[in-house]
């Protein structure tokens, strides 16, 4: 028998977001789901778990995607593929839907010669056209999840696939049928998701970007409850110190969980975890901020200034633009209050800003604009 771990389920959370894709709320998502929050919050836990058994539950056909999974591979590769796979369920089915379907000719000779044990669309297929076979062989509307869907602006291809979602988005919801595709997307940096929506030249321009919503109380008392299960009766975590403890380590389960065994392997009895937080004795943001700590004390001046200003940005939710005048007088200002040489030039910033993409803090899109890795840094580069 495999063995099993408890998983906590965000039923309520999937039936809403559902409903949003379905059209039935004030949100209309017809134009693509943007779903933004921190890497190790729960988000791919939450797609494979509960929304996509609520989409096959509704009767639609979830298609899932990984970009973070397989960061060697061209994203565009990794679409086709599961789109090719999703198509291969509906092999023996192929030529009788199609024809009843009246996909035209063409389309139908590609559906048959299509090789199902290759996960790959034949050359000269585009994502729209096959969007539209497995909606049609499926009869079902199709829901593609990519999760970290940002990695996908990392080439050209990638970057071209998205606009290829867009006209197969448009093809398949238009007219007096029912709508044919949904797309959700996820990413770790809501600075990343937005390359993709507010600007006119981007595939998605116009659609919102929605805070996940992290894991709450809810799901602190369902781990307090599975962990005291496992410990004497005397001997108990509570689970107003969990939820201190979950804060500090940024709302990650899988950083709680690692606090959580610190403390059981004999640091401490389980009703102290408070008091042990509190004094220090615990790492308490499970390594988070140490490295966060450890990789910027390695910078020069230069580059920690450029961070500390981009994290300015990402707090007060505005974009950042490296080489505009306003940033340059920004970065040569906190050089001086560290009372360092102010040179914040286009050059040195320039350099400044290919070392931290080479120490993988800062993320570069194809086409020129750069986020911060990991969002959550912001917090600690402007804590009090």
């Amino acid at each position: 028998m495999s063995p099993s771990r408890p998983i906590f389920k965000r039923e309520l959370l999937a039936k809403t977001l559902a409903n949003d894709l379905a059209g039935e709320s004030l949100v209309d998502y017809s134009s693509g789901m943007f779903l933004a929050a921190p890497r190790r919050t729960g988000k791919s836990t939450f797609l494979n778990n509960d929304l996509i058994p609520e989409c096959a539950r509704r009767g639609w056909l979830p298609v899932y995607v990984d970009l973070w999974a397989d960061r060697e591979a061209d994203p565009a590769d990794l679409i086709s593929a599961a789109i090719g796979n999703a198509l291969g369920q509906y092999q023996s089915a192929f030529e009788k839907v199609a024809k009843k379907a009246g996909i035209d000719k063409i389309n139908l000779l590609r559906t048959l010669s299509w090789d199902f044990s290759k996960p790959r669309l034949p050359q000269g297929t585009t994502l729209a056209q096959a969007l539209g076979v497995l909606h049609e062989v499926a009869g079902k509307m199709v829901v593609l999840v990519i999760d970290e869907a940002q990695h996908a602006l990392n080439t050209e291809s990638g970057i071209n696939a998205m606009f290829a979602l867009k006209a197969a988005r448009d093809q398949l919801n238009r007219g007096s049928d029912p709508d044919g595709l949904r797309l959700v997307f996820t990413g770790s940096s809501r600075d990343k998701l937005a390359n993709l929506v507010l600007k006119s030249k981007q595939p998605f321009y116009g659609a919102n970007i929605t805070p996940f919503p992290l894991l709450g109380k809810e799901f602190v008392a369902f781990i307090t409850q599975v962990w005291n299960q496992r410990l004497a009766a005397t001997n108990q975590f509570k689970v107003e110190d969990l939820e201190y403890a979950f804060g500090l380590v940024g709302r990650r389960p899988e950083m709680l969980a690692k606090l959580l065994a610190e403390v059981s392997v004999g640091l401490g009895e389980a009703g102290n975890l408070g008091e042990l937080l509190k004094t220090g004795a615990l790492n308490h943001q499970a390594g988070v901020w140490s490295d966060y700590e450890s990789a910027f004390n390695e910078l020069s001046p230069l580059q920690q200034a450029v961070l500390e200003v981009m994290a300015r940005r990402v707090i007060d939710k505005q974009p950042f633009s490296p080489f505009s005048e306003q940033t340059f007088t920004e970065i040569n200002r906190r050089l001086e209050l560290s009372q360092n040489l102010p040179n914040a030039t286009a050059p040195n910033v320039q350099k400044a800003l290919e070392v931290l993409r080479e120490q993988e803090l800062v993320w570069k899109a194809n086409r020129g604009e750069y986020a911060l890795e990991d969002s959550a840094m912001a917090e600690w580069l402007t804590r009090a």
